[in-house]
């Protein structure tokens, strides 16, 4: 499997219920717990409709016409108008490790430059290595405390980026 044999592009509205089982499927696979994350928003479940405000982007990764993962941008809330978060970005086994993550990360702080923003928030979990190290590959930094209010309270790794 390489990075040819997927697609990243923009969500559209019948990729909700597909992106909804990945983001909760991934989730569980990591152990991760189900409330205070995504597992529990609202927004997993109408992801298309969630993204359509004006500052934000979601692009979703395809694999021979099923979606595998994805991320987006959007403004973080209660947050400085020139800060975006890099949101609800989750990869399925078949995704991982072939340069995707980092692919999709520059796609995403592209988008928000082009909206704007200055800096790219995230959170995240601390035994989600993975996420972090490529994070971390990606130029984001830790940060002392949260920014912002994602209502994510399980997340206690916060990570920016300048953009």
């Amino acid at each position: 499997m390489t990075i040819k044999d997927f697609i990243i592009r923009e969500i559209k509205p019948e990729d909700n219920l597909q992106l909804a089982s990945v983001i909760r499927s991934v989730i569980v696979e990591m152990g991760a717990p189900k409330t205070g994350t995504a597992y529990e928003d609202k927004a997993t479940d109408a992801m298309f409709e969630n993204f359509q405000k004006e500052k934000s982007a979601y692009f979703v990764v395809e694999h021979q016409n099923k979606v595998v993962g994805g991320a987006g941008i959007a403004q973080l809330n209660n947050g400085e108008k020139n800060i975006c978060e890099l949101q609800k970005m989750y990869f399925l086994p078949i995704a991982r490790g072939i340069g995707l993550g980092s692919k999709l990360i520059a796609k995403c702080l592209q988008k928000a430059q082009e909206k704007g923003f200055k800096n790219c928030y995230l959170e995240t979990m601390p035994y989600m290595k993975a996420a972090t190290k490529l994070y971390k590959k990606n130029g984001f930094v830790n940060l002392e405390k949260p920014m912002g209010n994602t209502g994510h309270y399980s997340c206690n790794v916060w990570m920016i980026k300048k953009i």
